[in-house]
C-alpha cells in the first residue's frame, strides 16, 4: 500500500513538472519587409518550434529559414540565396529569452497578461539582444503568446541589392504567435 501511494505521488509530481514546460511545433512567424516600392516581401513560417517554461519564465523559438513561404517564388529564392539569408549556411533563426515580469502573470488563472520579454535573437550567424512586449493569454488547456518587433537587417549582416534598392525594408516587422499545449 505504501509503495502504491509513493508511486502515485511520484507520478503526480512528474506531471506537475511536465506541465511547467509547454511546447509547440506549429508556432507562426510572419516576416513583413514591404516598402512603398514593393509590397511582396512578406513571408510566413508555420512550422516554428517553441518552448515556454511557465515556472522559470524562459521562452525559446527555432525557425527553419527555408520554411518561410512567400507568395512570389522568385522572392523566396532570393530570400534563401547567399546574397540574403544564405539558408544553406545559416539554416535556422533562434530566440532564447526570458519573461522579465514573470510575477505579473498568473499561469493558473485564465486571462490576458502583458509580458516583457528579453533575450537573444540569432539570425544569419549573428546574435543580438532583443527586448519586446508580448501578450500572453492563459486558457484552460492552452497558453497563447504573441509579439511584434522590428529588426535592423544590417545588424545581422544581411544585405542585398533589393535592400539597397528600397524593395525590401531595412527594418522588417517580425510577428510571432504560438499556442503552447
Amino acid at each position: 500500500m505504501k509503495k502504491t501511494i509513493l508511486l502515485a505521488l511520484m507520478a503526480f509530481s512528474l506531471v506537475q513538472v511536465q506541465a511547467q514546460k509547454r511546447t509547440t511545433t506549429s508556432a507562426v512567424i510572419n516576416f513583413d519587409a514591404t516598402t512603398p516600392i514593393d509590397n511582396l516581401p512578406k513571408a510566413e513560417n508555420k512550422t516554428v518550434i517553441a518552448m515556454m517554461d511557465t515556472k522559470k519564465g524562459t521562452i525559446a523559438f527555432e525557425a527553419s529559414i527555408k520554411s518561410f513561404s512567400f507568395s512570389n517564388p522568385k522572392i523566396q529564392e532570393h530570400f534563401n540565396d547567399e546574397g540574403w539569408m544564405n539558408s544553406d549556411k545559416f539554416p535556422t533563426a533562434t530566440f532564447n529569452g526570458k519573461i522579465t515580469n514573470l510575477d505579473a502573470i498568473d499561469f493558473s488563472k485564465e486571462g490576458t497578461y502583458a509580458a516583457n520579454v528579453e533575450g537573444e535573437l540569432t539570425m544569419h550567424g549573428v546574435t543580438k539582444p532583443v527586448s519586446t512586449k508580448a501578450n500572453i493569454v492563459v486558457g484552460q488547456k492552452i497558453i497563447g503568446a504573441t509579439t511584434e518587433f522590428t529588426v535592423k537587417l544590417a545588424d545581422y549582416d544581411i544585405t542585398g541589392k533589393a535592400i539597397a534598392a528600397g524593395k525590401v525594408a531595412k527594418e522588417p516587422t517580425i510577428t510571432v504567435s504560438a499556442e503552447f499545449k
